[in-house]
This record gives structure tokens, C-alpha cells and sequence, in this order.
């Protein structure tokens, strides 16, 4: 696939020089706090595998910083027919929309919005654009409330060597009906592409966002790096999706941060694909009372894919909820990681919180690692966790088998079933039908 926008022979290293010309123009406040997270980036040790949130992915072994490079990638034109073709096809297959993003090679190359939204107040844009055009939101809240440069080494270095990314702003009490959808396409094997989500929903308002990233299949490894920080005000409703379709050679990693305030409703849901490594971080934070998230995710994996999910969910305060349901199955000799803790804090009575993985083996070859845990410091609760490894179920294929259909019909329609509950908890449309395409494919490939 032909590279969108660059200029070739522009390149740099991870290094403190590329966090300098990548802050060259930004406000002192921004520079300021890319060096900062730089210095946190460089004083913070790797993780290795004898950490216990990294024990069953080891870095060492599956990525090379030292390897990658930034390139200076020139914004794409504003212009479809320039843009590559599956990128394209993709985005045809979405439903309508509040507005759109499309981020080519790490740079917003399009935005639009729904005039009558724009007239009451929502922004929504390139976040790069947005640290001038809106700098008091912006500084507000871009790495210090969710994912500051101290949540650890991979969010201290996108800190200091983001590109860009999506702003969304919802004022108090404005409902967007339509989603917000945003595609990303990445095409530069080699690369290194650092960028950021900030939404932040003000009181009583309600949104839905849907993010996808893709590529085509990398003869280099190359490395996607997002970090999510998401607001909800008081009684704000929130809907957060991601979808990750990245091709094999990529090491996708995204740290993910929710924070829902009183009687607010702040839902995720990340569905995993693609890439050869990925790991996502995801902590939802109750902090208000009446607060409340339903945290889904949903992976395939085939051939020698390593999927990691490590999950929290910390309740501060009484009276708060969150249920979190992931489901995966897994081909060949893929694998999976899911690590999740369920925190009470002291005080934070009459918390109802649960936590569930089940993980459905296609394949002798096929390995899931499940770790659920509690840390209760309340003694009024309602928690539970659990956790299930199987083979596919060999009545329910028979049934199905004796019914008329072939062994192939038979075991997809037991994954997809099987599956079928994550979407169902969120139906967004266009999301539903374009993740059971994909899966449905992937089984079709191994039959």
C-alpha cells in the first residue's frame, strides 16, 4: 500500500531531540509537559515479565523501542479519492454519524460535524488543533486527570511524542443521537505512531464514540500507541468503542481511563482483531455516587496472535456499579491474557461490581490465562469474578450438525453465538455487522 503524505527521508529516533521539534510551536504549557513526561519516561524502568501485570507478555521479546522511528509524516489531503482504498471501503460500511475523523498515518486528514451540533457548542477535531484553538479545555484536562505521564512507561512516552489525535467536547445537556465515528489507517512499516482521545461530556449530555484503527500486514514491526482519557460529568451518558483491525507486525498498545462522576453512565467496549502483539489498559473510576459503567470486550484470535487485557475497576464512593464482561475465542496457537481487579475503596459502601472472562478454545494449540481478583476494603458490597477456559462445545456443534448443516456452518455459528452476547450488550449500528464480517472471515480462513 502506497504511503499517504510523507516525506521521505525524515525520520528520528525515539529520542529527546524528537520530542523537541515535536513541541516546536506548541504553547510553553504543552512543552513544558511533553519534557516533563519525557524525563518520566526515562527514569521509568521497562516492564519486564517478573512484574506480575506483565508476566505473560514479555517485551523483551515481542518489541524493540531501539528499532522504531518516527517519521515526520505531512497531513494527508482532505481529498477521499486520495486515500487508500480499503480505507475507504471501510468507512463505507459505517451508518450515519454526528460527525467524523480520519487520521491517516497519524495526522487528522478530515473532520466534519453536524451543522446543528456545532451550533450548540461541540467541538470535535484534531486534538493538535485543538491546543490553539481551545487551549483552556485542553489544558485542563490532556494528561493530568486520566492517563498523567505516572501511570507508567508507555503512557509517559506517548505523553511526550504524541502527533495528534481527537478532541470531542460536549456542553452540558447536548445529546448526540448519531455516534461520533472516527477511522484511522496506518501504512509506514518501522514507524512508531503516538496518539490521543480526549472526550470529555459535561453535565447531563450524552455521546457515543466509535474509534477504528487498520492497516494492511507490516514486513517491519511497527508500533501503535494510543492513550484514551475519558470524562463524564454528573449525569453525563457516555458510549466508548474501540476496534482494532491493525495487520500482522504491529504491536498495538492502548492505555484507556474512564472517569465517571455522580449518576453518570460511561460504557466501553474494545474489540480486538488484528495485530501481531496487543495490549490495552483499561481503568474505569467510579467517582461519584450513582455512577456506573458496563465495561465489554471482545477478541478473536488466530495463527500466533498474543492478545493482553488488563483491566481495574476502582469504586471511591457508596453507591456505585460496574459489571465488565469480556469474551474471546482463540485459533491456532494464539494466545490470551486477562488480568482484572475489582477495587473497593474504604467507605465506598452498597458497591454492586462484577467481573467475568470466558475464553473459547478452537485449537489444542490454543492458550487463554485468566486472572480475576477482588481487593474489598468495604464491607457492604456486592462483588463477584469468574473466569472459564473450554474447547468448543461438541453437543451444541453435533446438534447443530444433525440438523443438516456442515462442520464449518455448524462451528461458526457456535462462535459467533458465543460471541454474540459482548455486541448485544452494545449494539451501536454498523459496529455489530462489521465485527461479525471480520470474524466470520477469520474463521473462514481456518477451516
Amino acid at each position: 500500500m502506497q504511503n499517504i503524505g510523507l516525506m521521505e527521508g525524515v525520520t528520528d529516533a525515539l529520542s529527546p531531540a524528537a520530542v523537541e521539534r515535536g513541541s516546536a510551536g506548541e504553547p510553553q504549557w504543552l512543552v513544558e509537559r511533553r519534557a516533563h513526561a519525557w524525563d518520566v519516561y526515562e527514569r521509568t524502568p521497562m516492564p519486564t515479565a517478573r512484574l506480575e501485570e506483565w508476566r505473560y507478555t514479555d517485551l523483551g521479546q515481542m518489541l524493540d523501542l531501539g528499532a522504531l522511528r518516527l517519521s515526520e509524516a505531512a497531513p494527508a489531503p482532505d481529498d477521499p479519492a486520495a486515500w487508500p482504498e480499503r480505507l475507504r471501503a471501510t468507512m463505507a460500511e459505517d451508518r450515519a454519524a454526528s460527525g467524523h475523523i480520519v487520521l491517516i498515518d497519524g495526522h487528522v486528514a478530515h473532520a466534519d460535524l453536524d451543522d446543528e451540533l456545532a451550533a450548540k457548542g461541540v467541538l470535535l477535531g484534531s486534538l493538535h488543533h485543538a491546543v490553539r484553538r481551545h487551549p483552556d479545555l485542553v489544558r485542563e484536562h490532556l494528561a493530568v486527570e486520566a492517563v498523567p505521564a505516572e501511570e507508567g512507561k508507555f503512557a509517559a512516552l506517548n505523553a511526550a511524542l504524541w502527533a495528534d489525535g481527537v478532541f470531542l467536547h460536549v456542553p452540558a445537556g447536548v445529546r448526540l443521537d448519531l455516534p461520533v465515528r472516527v477511522t484511522r489507517w496506518v501504512s509506514e512499516p518501522g514507524a512508531a505512531y503516538f496518539g490521543r482521545v480526549l472526550i470529555v461530556a459535561e453535565t447531563a449530555s450524552q455521546v457515543s464514540y466509535v474509534d477504528e484503527v487498520l492497516s494492511d500486514d507490516f514486513g517491519e514491526q511497527t508500533l501503535v500507541s494510543t492513550a484514551v482519557e475519558v470524562i463524564a460529568r454528573d449525569g453525563a451518558q457516555v458510549q466508548y468503542v474501540a476496534v482494532q483491525r491493525l495487520g500482522r507486525g504491529a504491536f498495538h498498545q492502548s492505555v484507556q481511563r474512564t472517569l465517571a462522576q455522580r449518576d453518570a453512565k460511561l460504557d466501553t467496549l474494545n474489540v480486538v482483531l488484528g495485530a501481531s502483539v496487543s495490549r490495552v489498559d483499561l481503568n474505569a473510576r467510579l467517582l461519584g455516587q450513582g455512577a456506573n459503567s458496563d465495561m465489554l470486550g471482545l477478541y478473536f484470535g488466530d495463527g500466533d496472535q498474543h492478545f493482553d487485557f488488563n483491566t481495574s475497576q476502582d469504586h471511591t464512593c457508596p453507591n456505585t456499579g460496574s459489571d465488565l464482561l469480556y469474551k474471546g475465542a482463540l485459533d491456532g496457537s494464539s494466545r490470551a491474557v486477562f488480568r482484572g481487579i475489582i477495587r473497593v475503596h474504604p467507605g465506598a459502601q452498597r458497591t454492586d461490581a462484577y467481573q467475568t472472562n470466558r475464553n473459547l478454545l478452537l485449537s489444542e494449540h490454543a492458550r487463554a490465562d485468566s486472572l480475576p481478583k477482588l481487593e474489598i476494603e468495604a464491607d457492604d458490597v456486592k462483588c463477584s469474578h469468574g473466569a472459564t477456559v473450554g474447547q468448543l462445545d461438541a453437543e451444541a456443534k453435533f446438534y447443530l450438525m444433525s440438523r443438516g448443516l456442515e462442520r464449518i456452518q455448524a462451528e461458526r455459528l457456535v462462535v459467533l453465538g458465543f460471541l454474540g452476547e459482548v455486541l448485544a450488550r452494545l449494539p451501536l449500528g454498523g459496529v455489530v455487522e462489521k465485527v461479525t464480517r471480520v470474524i466470520e472471515e477469520k474463521l473462514s480462513q481456518h477451516a
